[in-house]
């Protein structure tokens, strides 16, 4: 297999690479998916029980890539033969004079998305009572909310990937990425001192994206590890159906100073993930596995938004995972250039909102990669060149 030239090779088999090397297996690539640690590994961006998926965003370049993913995940778990999208409305809330809440409002109207502004008792009545919020307060409320099984989705592509021909090796540490001198494309060289030959290298490696490309480049991308923790509270006894899935309970989020976010009971019967957005920077093979950020501020948020139904006192279950921070939370999708032209694809700094737009991303990877443009979406937003960086070599 050393000596196979590979069409294309992906380098970090989480959400964004299974995706990419299904899409590339798929239209009859030599596709070689390559991750440094076990497949369906917890060290990454891409595990867990669940992740969010919302139509809601302020930044309007969103909206195409979200809709489009609805459809593409339900296509997808149809392929594979069990379910990974969960339908769910959705939730977002915030002090009336809340910019946030004002751009979703003006969000939802631009892209003629049917909502409900609701206030303090108009809340209380759509959610029977389950959410409570202060009488300064907005709602909003659509029909686009969801949770996606992040494991399973990830399974999901790497099942679909090797049975459309692609080739899948885990335990094997990229750790550069050359120009071929005797030929076109690249050479992709492991921990181990294997050495893989491919037209053409798409990188997804999460947290250590900029690590990677700064010993591959030189070009020191601003994208920043970051440990977070997703918690799990346990409702209160008797209460336990009210926050079900499927009971008209929302995927929500919450905006201020801070953005806490949370998912219907689905994975843990009687545990409710309410989450905050964010958490503090690390070095991605030196994790501290340390406690969650603004612990207290969450706990009184759990205790004043469910009416006391839910134990604020603990979370019960906490979950570390990683972001990939970039300093205006946009994706990095674009060629690295340099001496690799367009031979080297990167996917990353999905700052913690990228894995529901999964199957999306992974098309237009494999098309950067396959054609060398992606049609039918706009990515000036996510752009390298929107940073103002230099190359170190």
């Amino acid at each position: 297999m050393e000596d196979s030239q590979f069409d294309v090779i992906i380098v970090g088999a989480g959400v964004m690479g299974s995706a990419t090397a299904y899409y590339a297996a798929k239209r009859g690539l030599r596709t070689l998916l390559l991750e440094q640690f076990d497949f369906l590994h917890h060290c990454g961006s891409s595990h867990g029980e669940s992740r969010t998926i919302r139509v809601t965003y302020i930044q309007k370049h969103y909206y195409p890539f979200v809709i489009e993913s609805y459809k593409l995940w339900q296509e997808l778990e149809a392929q594979v033969g069990y379910q990974v999208y969960f339908k769910a409305q959705h939730f977002d809330m915030a002090h009336s004079h809340d910019p946030t809440i004002r751009s979703v409002v003006d969000y939802c109207q631009a892209h003629a998305i049917p909502f409900q502004l609701l206030r303090r008792r108009q809340v209380a009545e759509k959610f029977a009572g389950r959410i409570d919020i202060p009488e300064d307060w907005v709602g909003v409320s659509n029909e686009y909310g969801g949770v996606i099984k992040p494991t399973k989705a990830v399974a999901m592509f790497q099942t679909l990937a090797y049975k459309n021909g692609a080739v899948l090796v885990d335990k094997a540490k990229v750790v550069d990425i050359k120009k071929n001198k005797e030929g076109e494309g690249v050479e992709v060289f492991t921990a181990s001192g294997k050495r893989f030959r491919g037209k053409k290298c798409v990188v997804t490696v999460g947290a250590w994206a900029q690590r990677l490309v700064k010993t591959v480049s030189g070009v020191e991308l601003p994208i920043v590890p970051v440990e977070t923790n997703v918690c799990y509270w346990r409702i209160k006894e008797g209460q336990e159906g009210k926050f079900a899935l499927g009971t008209g309970f929302p995927t929500f989020a919450s905006f201020g100073d801070t953005y806490i976010y949370g998912t219907p009971t689905l994975e843990f019967p009687g545990l409710i993930k309410v989450g905050v957005h964010g958490g503090n920077p690390c070095d991605p093979d030196k994790r501290p596995w340390g406690p969650a950020v603004m612990m207290e501020k969450l706990k009184k948020w759990v205790e004043e938004r469910f009416s006391g139904m839910v134990d604020s006192s603990e979370p019960v279950i906490k979950q570390s995972c990683m972001y990939s921070m970039t300093p205006d939370e946009d994706f990095v999708i674009d060629f690295l250039g340099g001496e690799f032209g367009k031979d080297v694809v990167i996917g990353g700094g999905f700052s913690g909102h990228g894995f529901k737009m999964a199957p999306v991303i992974g098309r237009i990877l494999t098309e950067l990669a396959a054609d060398g443009e992606a049609k039918g979406f706009d990515l000036k937003h996510f752009r390298i060149g929107r940073f103002r960086i230099t190359s170190k070599i």
